[in-house]
């Protein structure tokens, strides 16, 4: 399982331990990935994906999974999410028609 965001795509960084005498060693920067059910509105079921806690507070300001995955981009989203933001568009639409 890789250390990437289903949802913003945030992975694993790059940097220096600087010492107190300058000398530069270097490490990972890894992000707070943490596993969470995630609650569909327009599909009316959960989904449990891995989310950065920086994801999850986007999720609360945005006003929940379907308003985010149909404003993100498909490049940053995992083949999972992509499958989900499908379902949920396709219901929105079916939703929008009828």
């Amino acid at each position: 399982m890789s250390r990437r965001c289903e949802l913003t795509g945030v992975g694993p960084m790059v940097g220096h331990n600087v010492s107190h005498s300058n000398i530069k060693t270097k490490r990972r920067f890894l992000p707070a990935l943490s596993p969470a059910t995630l609650q569909s509105d327009a599909l009316g079921q959960s989904f449990k994906l891995r989310v950065s806690n920086a994801a999850l507070r986007t999720l609360d300001f945005k006003g929940g999974l379907d308003v985010f995955l149909t404003g993100a981009r498909d490049e940053q989203l995992s083949p999972r999410a992509l499958k989900i933001k499908r379902q949920v568009k396709a219901k929105l639409a079916s939703q929008a028609a009828a």
